[in-house]
């Protein structure tokens, strides 16, 4: 790892041609048109907040950024990688082609007004509990600025900009990738929100899904249940045989699962039974492994229980390859951004969302962290924006968007970004990713320096996306 930031040093201290004074000119022209623009793209977050639609069901979503999209001059692709929600909107011509990733799924169960209390805008419905209502948002606003900058002959290439749907649940960026959709690439830019703001130089976990059925006989429960076989005792066996290999994997490792269908009825011994079980790891090679033992496990449950098992690929997805040549780059125009600050009244909000989910009331931190060290097991979360990583150099970025410490996957993040916290990181991210592109259609030595890092890291690796033939599943829950 030490050659890869040494190579990444060499290639940027050589500078570049507009890296100087005019493009710091560009970038303070992004900055006026994305304040000249903020009101439209808070308008455009909070009707995908407002919406809350799950993976590969986002059509209001979907169809207001393609609307935005379009208004503004951009070619759009709609319907891509035989997905109705999926998009790409392009503008300009020629080299380099940069793109931007945005996403804009919401999370099922978690729906929430914007207020620091638990209370659903919709009970039992969807919200963005991982802001992804701003996320798209952000970075659509960010392309659009990019794109005036080519329009008016200022700047020379092609800005794509992916609508990625179903982020959260069943990846939708792995069919645009086998669709060939990310070849064209120079480099990729990436944001996400937070609850801190940083350049992201880490990796992520890769995992991979899959659901075990479980085939036995019906029977009563009580007349004559030694003529039932059932499916809900393999179901528990196998459950049980997974939270006992808890304690025989690696502190990187990740095993989670959730019960589908253990029966319907008390009195009937079940003859079908179902869970989605997900394996995580920090590296793929290492999640491979436990994914092949607790297959193993199931036939051995099925085994116990008399009955027949099935198991079948979900999908999976890759660790994020991380780009420190990119998160060079991004640091400097966030530094350059400066801290977020907050009003009173966002401040007290901050406090009343930790005081809500049991958390220290240390309220919000729009300041900007130091480039930090890439870890080799960082933990956290997944991402599909893995897979586009092993594709192409892929630089990314995280803003404060909620308090610190809150609950992720929660309504307090949904209610954070229906309201002023979440709207002033939305467009501090706009702002960033904007300059960003700027640097890196300008700036042909990041490029070379990203793609030198990307092509390091991954090696002889050959990327394939995991995941079953055909269609992605659009009408599957």
């Amino acid at each position: 790892m030490k050659k890869v930031l040494l190579l990444v040093s060499l290639l940027l201290t050589t500078g570049s041609p507009l890296y100087g004074q005019s493009a710091k000119k560009l970038k303070a022209q992004i900055i006026n048109h994305v304040e000249g623009d903020q009101n439209t793209l808070i308008d455009i977050s909070d009707k995908i907040w407002a919406a809350a639609e799950v993976a590969f069901q986002e059509k209001v979503s979907s169809q207001t950024l393609i609307d935005y999209a379009k208004a503004n001059g951009f070619t759009v692709e709609e319907g891509v990688a035989e997905t109705p929600t999926a998009f790409v909107a392009s503008y300009g011509s020629g080299q380099p082609v940069i793109g931007i990733l945005g996403e804009f799924d919401a999370l099922p169960g978690i729906s929430q007004k914007a207020t620091a209390e638990k209370d659903p805008l919709v009970p039992g419905g969807a919200g963005h509990g991982c802001g992804h209502n701003m996320f798209g948002t952000a970075s659509l606003g960010a392309a659009v600025a990019v794109k005036k900058l080519i329009e008016q002959g200022k700047i020379k290439g092609t800005i794509k900009f992916y609508g990625t749907p179903a982020e959260e649940k069943f990846f939708g960026k792995l069919w645009m990738a086998r669709a060939g959709l990310f070849d064209d690439l120079d480099v990729c830019l990436d944001w996400h929100p937070a609850d801190e703001t940083e350049a992201d130089v880490q990796t992520t976990l890769a995992l991979v899904d899959f659901k075990v059925e479980f085939f036995g006989q019906a029977a009563h429960a009580s007349g004559d249940p030694w003529n039932g076989r059932s499916a809900s005792d393999a179901l528990e066996l196998y459950t049980h045989g997974i939270n006992a290999y808890r304690e025989h994997i690696k502190p990187t490792v990740r095993i989670h699962y959730h019960i589908q269908d253990g029966g319907q009825v008390v009195n009937v011994v079940p003859d079908y039974s179902r869970l989605w079980v997900r394996v995580r790891d920090t590296k793929r090679k290492g999640m491979q492994e436990v994914y092949e033992r607790v297959q193993a496990m199931a036939e051995g449950a099925a085994i116990l229980a008399n009955v027949d098992y099935k198991i079948s690929l979900i999908s999976g997805i890759h660790e994020v390859l991380p780009n420190r040549a990119g998160g060079m780059a991004i640091q400097k125009n966030l530094e350059t951004l400066g801290d977020l600050s907050y009003t009173e009244e966002e401040k007290q909000f901050a406090y009343q969302i930790q005081e809500a989910t049991g958390k220290a009331k240390i309220g919000l931190d729009g300041t900007i962290k130091p480039l930090r060290e890439t870890l080799e097991n960082p933990g956290g979360g997944s991402t599909d924006v893995g897979d586009v990583s092993f594709i192409v150099p892929v630089a990314r970025l995280g803003v404060t968007v909620a308090p610190k410490e809150t609950p992720w996957h929660s309504w307090a993040v949904v209610a954070c970004g229906g309201m002023s916290i979440g709207h002033k990181g939305m467009i501090y991210a706009t702002k960033a990713l904007g300059m960003s592109l700027v640097d890196l259609f300008t700036n042909s030595k990041l490029r070379a320096a990203m793609t030198a890092e990307f092509k390091t890291r991954k090696g002889d690796y050959v990327y394939e996306p995991l995941m079953p033939s055909g269609p992605p599943p659009i009408d599957q829950k």
